[in-house]
């Protein structure tokens, strides 16, 4: 999304949109305008030519926080299932991940991207990026010390060491050109962030911590969380500049 907003801004080439956005994954587009099947994801990007960068929003819903998308409807329903979207004023697009089984047994993923029209919407303010990382920051602050409280350390040690490196995180996670330094270094820090949530989530705690205690990791976990989706859609989402 963020290398979208560059290419209507101007600051990088059509050519080099598909390959920046997919990298070494396949991207299919389903139901996008003028198409009758599925089609690789360049050639369903002129569909935003005519948009400008602040029409094309990036949202990161969750259960109980649907900010940023329209009213009841099937790109809602089915953002608020994955918990992404990306949303202009005319349609919106989610992703769908795929896992595929060669016939010879190798395992392999796609992401199908949906197109979903939408009835004349202007998405809804969010945070800016300074405020997104005040909050981050602070957070991260009170996780961390709720964690130590906690003594994860003694049956989590590589979420509590994640925790600690992510005060002066090195990441090579970058944004296209266009986008400030404030914006640049929320998305590094929150792109590292949100690959530790991901495996405190997935990860079953060790058999030296109880139900109870799982709790409390949980809560402790879950503002930081929604601190770090709402610094992906902030630093995203920032203006651009030539």
């Amino acid at each position: 999304m963020a290398w979208v907003r560059a290419w209507r801004a101007g600051l990088v080439p059509f050519d080099e949109l598909a390959d920046e956005i997919a990298g070494d994954e396949e991207h299919l587009v389903a139901d996008a305008p003028g198409t009758w099947t599925d089609v690789p994801l360049g050639q369903a990007l002129p569909a935003f030519a005519k948009l400008r960068p602040d029409d094309i929003r990036l949202v990161l819903p969750a259960p109980g926080d649907p900010r940023g998308l329209p009213g009841p409807g099937e790109l809602t329903g089915a953002a608020m299932l994955v918990g992404e979207a990306i949303v202009t004023p005319a349609f919106g697009i989610v992703p769908e991940l795929r896992r595929h089984t060669s016939g010879s047994g190798v395992a392999f993923e796609t992401v199908l991207w949906r197109f979903y029209p939408v009835p004349e919407f202007r998405p809804t303010f969010q945070l800016g990026a300074a405020e997104a990382e005040i909050e981050l920051t602070t957070a991260l602050t009170e996780a961390t010390s709720q964690l130590t409280r906690l003594d994860v350390a003694q049956w989590r040690p590589e979420l509590a060491g994640a925790l600690q490196a992510l005060r002066r995180p090195e990441s090579t996670a970058t944004l296209p050109p266009g986008f400030d330094p404030r914006s640049r270094r929320l998305f590094a820090r929150a792109s590292i962030l949100d690959q530790v949530l991901t495996l405190a989530e997935h990860s079953a705690p060790g058999g030296a911590v109880n139900g109870y205690e799982a709790q409390q990791r949980d809560a402790a976990l879950r503002p930081l969380t929604t601190a770090c989706r709402q610094a992906l859609v902030a630093a995203c989402n920032a203006p651009l500049h030539a």
